[in-house]
């Protein structure tokens, strides 16, 4: 074994042959594209924040005027989050008068785990 600079020993593996493997099939381009939308609305900390209080609340939907106190944010913040994640298709949106309710869409949530993470779903130990 090499020892780097770093004193992290690296293992020599020049000797073994590279024998090509096809991983497999290439997901479709439409679904990459739903899979990379839905990753990006996922991608952001207060996007995360929504979801976490959203899934915390004791009837699993939450109105903007809750997000917003529990943000400390401005109405129009938290609502194009809002947007963003229901355009993502993974929040439900359901208009109640003046204010709009917002709950997990677990289905979405459950299809983006299995399309982006599939050796997840089948028992693989990730």
């Amino acid at each position: 074994m090499a020892t780097p600079l770093a004193g992290i020993p690296i293992e020599d593996v020049s000797e073994e042959q590279c024998a090509p493997y096809s991983p497999g099939l290439l997901v479709d381009r439409e679904e990459v594209e739903t899979l990379t939308v839905q990753l990006k609305a996922m991608a952001d900390q207060t996007r995360l924040q929504i979801v976490h209080l959203i899934d915390q609340a004791p009837a699993g939907e939450l109105c903007v005027c809750d997000l917003t106190d529990s943000l400390d944010l401005a109405q129009p913040t938290v609502s194009r989050h809002l947007k963003i994640l229901t355009a993502a298709g993974l929040l439900r949106r359901e208009q109640r008068g003046t204010w709009a309710w917002f709950s997990i869409r677990w289905d979405a949530l459950r299809e983006l785990r299995t399309h982006a993470f599939p050796r997840s779903i089948d028992g693989s130990p990730f």
